[in-house]
């Protein structure tokens, strides 16, 4: 397997049509690729030229079963392969939301990877999770991610049908400095796949995601997991899509499901002339 690289695809930006997919990730791996495949496929039908999955896409559950398919990248196995024949198939770029990818010097931990594919089923980036969830709330979550996961240390952009993407997974969006240095990097949309908690959810989810829209004047595309996964587990759901003005333009609340949204970079250059934040920022001490 060989990664992609700028030069390999070269791609004129335009607008595109982009699903957030959303589902309720449990243990069985086979059940959970089978339903994003067939909300994949019909996203697809509808035109869709980027389909975006949550985090931990393939398996959401107790660290001893996520080891027993942890996948090597880039060359992959079973999972990666089949989410290529996907893209392949359906002809449209693939976003692996959060892929539970194996360390090479460690087999207790792992990344917790946002994989890129195109349309050719070929990995054109990939990002490690670089801001991990370690959080003890009073009657909500305790989490301890970095545990079992290591931390990426890269920012990471792609080029897309709609332009420069840049990647991020989840806890991410509470790093405001992680999406400026994207935006830096030519980023004109944003990814957020995520499985975010019922209870900071509800408190922030659409907070974070709209002031990280409005400052860094790009979209932000959030595909989720939603519903209980476990008596101690629940997400919040919302896979949502906000345009550069901070505007949600396409919002799922809850279910298995999909929306769509157009994702145009001529609406970013008109943000980004009208209201110039970005350039008018001033070096301080």
């Amino acid at each position: 397997m060989v990664v992609s690289t700028a030069s390999d695809n070269i791609v004129v930006p335009q607008a595109t049509k982009v699903a957030v997919v959303q589902h309720n990730a449990g243990t069985d791996v086979e059940q959970n690729l089978s339903t994003l495949e067939t909300l994949s496929k019909q996203a697809a039908s509808e035109g869709a030229g980027l389909i975006a999955w949550a985090e931990a896409f393939a398996y959401l559950g107790r660290h001893d079963g996520k080891k027993e398919i942890l996948e090597q990248l880039p060359e992959g196995g079973p999972i990666l392969r089949r989410c290529q024949q996907l893209a392949r198939t359906l002809g449209c770029d693939l976003l692996l939301g959060g892929f539970h990818e194996a360390m090479p010097d460690d087999s207790d931990r792992c990344y917790n990877t946002s994989v890129y594919l195109i349309s050719t089923g070929d990995i054109a980036a990939m990002y490690r999770k670089i801001h991990l969830f370690d959080v003890s709330i009073p009657d909500g979550p305790q989490l301890m991610e970095s545990r079992q996961t290591a931390p990426g240390d890269k920012a990471v952009c792609v080029q897309s049908p709609m332009g420069t993407l840049g990647l991020t997974v989840c806890y991410d969006v509470r790093f405001p400095a992680l999406y400026q240095r994207l935006v830096q990097m030519g980023a004109v949309a944003l990814t957020v796949p995520s499985a975010f908690t019922a209870t900071t959810g509800a408190a922030h989810w659409h907070a974070l995601l709209r002031a990280r829209a409005i400052e860094s004047q790009s979209y932000v595309i959030a595909p989720a997991q939603h519903g209980a996964h476990s008596a101690n587990r629940a997400s919040f759901g919302h896979s949502i899509i906000i345009d550069p003005w901070g505007e949600v333009i396409a919002e799922l609340p809850e279910g298995d499901g999909y929306v769509i949204a157009d994702v145009d970079p001529q609406r970013v250059a008109d943000i980004r002339s009208q209201v110039p934040s970005l350039a008018n920022q001033r070096p301080f001490t």
